[in-house]
């Protein structure tokens, strides 16, 4: 190793510093085994103001102060992570009588042994100008904010990492660049950061919209000056905060307040929507076989129109209960794998119909899940046939499964892929919505149901289109337990 700052070149250094400060400095020397060979007074203080420095020799460190490994441990773990190594080693430690110290450790040879000096200073003071030096750095590598600094020249002169995330750019390759050029293929209306802000344009709270490789953020933005002690601009910053999240969790919660409100507007009345209808089906069905008899062919064909009118009818009201909350539902562990078997034959027979072709990608161990059954095969169901009828003809249907294990997240994912034409980007976030719909016989009610399903059952339904095909996920949580 290097001879440097931290390391002492003849063991009398160490002894010297010690005649120098032994009455005022706390200070300790120890072998390698931890053992105190010499102390100064105030260092004693630390444990007792009745005993003597020459009491502490032989007793172990750790009967003083609180580490976390042996000095010769925490010397070499210092120098492996520290950027700067001309510093000495410095870490905070605890006295047993509850004081908190900062330390500095030096390393110096007597004959064939190592010893170490320990200087004990006090935190507050002694950190306060390392904290400040340090902040910034760790600030922007590690702060979950989007930060730009700028001076009078619109030109980055830094940028958080969160930043560099979200606008898909490098750090390295955009610092001293203007926002003009860094983007230039963005029309200077519709980029993130105008050049008014140097002009004094405070901002709190603006909302704003940024699209980066098909990716869609919802931002928070402020902005505001920055200027010297006598008040003279030096330039701007930007800070932005990704509430992409919370935009989200509360496009679900309206969602869901609109699901619920209709789910009670259903369960009150499609009983007494149903009873009239049944009594006008009948008689229809009465009247549809006397005019068969008699040859009256052009009114037996408007009956079997009124007939299919009120099938339709009947059918939109079956959806309508489905999204009013289903009463006494089990859920049990279920084997998603075989749920999706189960149905395999009814979405192949529905394929079939539209020229289309089905793939089923399966995983081996798929965990259970908790959930209920035929509810699951009608979520599948009704994603399937939607991405069946997408496409036109000879296209193909893919259904594959995913496990994730991600730290705390634990899902089985099963996504469902069509090669149609996809969904335009300014319908994507409404498809879920109750009677959206682009089919002209749809109700626009199967996603919604579908989604009320899933959010039941602690799960999420996501939707990817990116021009060609469609890709539906449905994310159920498991326990490994």
């Amino acid at each position: 190793m290097n001879t440097t700052a931290y390391e002492l070149r003849e063991p009398m250094d160490a002894l010297a510093i010690l005649i120098t400060q032994i009455q005022t400095g706390t200070m300790v020397v120890t072998d390698t085994e931890g053992r105190i060979r010499m102390a100064s007074e105030s260092f004693t203080r630390l444990h007792t103001s009745s005993m003597l420095p020459g009491d502490l020799v032989g007793w172990p460190l750790t009967n003083i102060l609180t580490l976390s490994g042996t000095v010769p441990e925490l010397y070499e773990e210092f120098f492996k992570s520290a950027d700067n190594k001309s510093n000495p080693p410095m870490l905070i430690v605890d006295t047993l009588q509850g004081e908190r110290k900062q330390v500095y450790i030096y390393r110096t040879h007597s004959g064939q042994d190592t010893v170490y000096l320990l200087v004990l200073k006090e935190v507050r003071k002694e950190l306060e100008p390392i904290l400040l030096q340090q902040f910034p750095g760790t600030f922007m590598k590690t702060v979950n904010l989007g930060i730009m600094l700028f001076d009078m020249d619109f030109s980055v002169i830094e940028i958080s990492d969160k930043a560099c995330s979200i606008l898909g750019v490098e750090r390295e390759a955009i610092l001293n660049q203007t926002m003009e050029d860094v983007f230039a293929a963005v029309p200077v209306g519709h980029q993130l950061v105008q050049r008014t802000i140097l002009d004094g344009m405070v901002v709190r709270n603006h909302a704003v919209s940024w699209m980066n490789d098909q990716k869609r953020y919802e931002l928070l933005m402020d902005s505001n000056l920055l200027k010297d002690n006598e008040g003279n601009i030096l330039g701007a910053y930007v800070i932005f905060k990704d509430v992409s999240n919370l935009r989200s969790l509360e496009e679900q919660v309206q969602r869901s307040d609109r699901l619920a409100m209709i789910g009670q507007i259903a369960a009150g009345t499609a009983h007494e929507i149903r009873n009239p209808l049944t009594s006008i089906k009948g008689f229809l069905q009465m009247f549809k076989k006397t005019l068969q008899d008699k040859g009256m062919d052009k009114e037996h064909s408007y009956t079997e129109i009124m007939l299919s009118e009120i099938d339709r009818i009947n059918e939109l009201v079956s959806e309508f209960l489905l999204l009013s909350k289903p009463k006494n539902i089990s859920f049990d562990l279920v084997e998603v794998s075989t749920v999706l078997r189960e149905i395999l034959p009814i979405i192949n027979n529905e394929a079939i119909l539209h020229g289309a072709a089905v793939q089923f990608q399966s995983t081996l161990d798929v965990p259970r899940v908790v959930a209920n059954r035929e509810l699951l095969k009608q979520v599948f169901l009704n994603i399937c046939k939607n991405g069946i009828e997408a496409m036109s003809s000879g296209g193909t249907l893919t259904i594959s499964e995913r496990v994730e294990r991600d730290h705390d997240v634990r899902r089985v994912n099963i996504d469902i892929h069509d090669t149609g034409p996809g969904i335009p980007a300014f319908l994507v976030d409404k498809i879920f919505d109750p009677f959206f719909t682009t089919k002209e016989n749809g109700t626009g009610l199967g996603l919604s149901v579908c989604q009320r399903i899933i959010h039941d059952i602690g799960g999420v339904i996501r939707v990817s289109s990116k021009g060609y095909g469609t890709t539906f996920t449905v994310s159920i949580p498991y326990n490994d337990q």
